[in-house]
């Protein structure tokens, strides 16, 4: 009898066990967004990715200087509205101390390599083929930029596509500043 109930229990504590680590994926998944929008300020996750040219690039490798993280893909269309407006932040931070990293997520290596040929980028760029990184970060979409202090911690972020030069201006500007919120 004792066989039987373990028999029918044990499979069933397997599925739990899998809702369960199901929902504290989904949670963290969350925990950036939710973070942000409560004023706080979440580390950044500890990641190493391939980048499309060089070695692999850690996240915690960056700390000590403001980044600016943009995740992007080439089909996306307000991805090329924003591709120009940060090699410009890029050309004119990067003397500053201020990095800014591409994330080409949810996208294929021939057609990402050819947008980065396409708008002449210049900084750095990571690949994330499956989104895995893009969902850690909670993202809903792409473009999505955060903004990362010299502590290693989300500053703020643009939830979308952001076509304005001033814009990206005063949140590269506040980054150096080591401002509490960007932008």
């Amino acid at each position: 009898m004792w066989r039987a109930r373990a028999g029918v229990m044990l499979p069933v504590l397997v599925v739990l066990a899998l809702l369960a680590v199901a929902t504290l994926r989904h949670q963290q998944t969350q925990a950036i967004g939710a973070a942000l929008a409560r004023g706080e300020t979440p580390p950044v996750p500890d990641l190493t990715l391939p980048a499309f040219d060089g070695p692999p690039l850690s996240l915690s490798g960056l700390r000590g200087h403001p980044v600016i993280v943009n995740f992007w893909a080439s089909w996306c269309i307000p991805c090329r509205d924003e591709a120009p407006l940060l090699e410009g932040i890029w050309q004119e931070f990067q003397s500053r101390g201020l990095i800014v990293l591409g994330v080409g997520t949810q996208d294929l290596q021939a057609p990402a390599r050819a947008f980065l040929g396409e708008f002449r980028i210049t900084y750095p760029n990571v690949r994330d083929p499956d989104g895995s990184v893009a969902r850690l970060f909670g993202t809903t979409g792409v473009p999505e930029t955060f903004f990362v202090g010299k502590d290693g911690r989300i500053r703020g972020k643009f939830p979308g596509v952001e076509a304005r030069d001033d814009a990206w201006r005063a949140a590269g500007a506040a980054l150096l500043a080591d401002h509490a919120h960007v932008p």
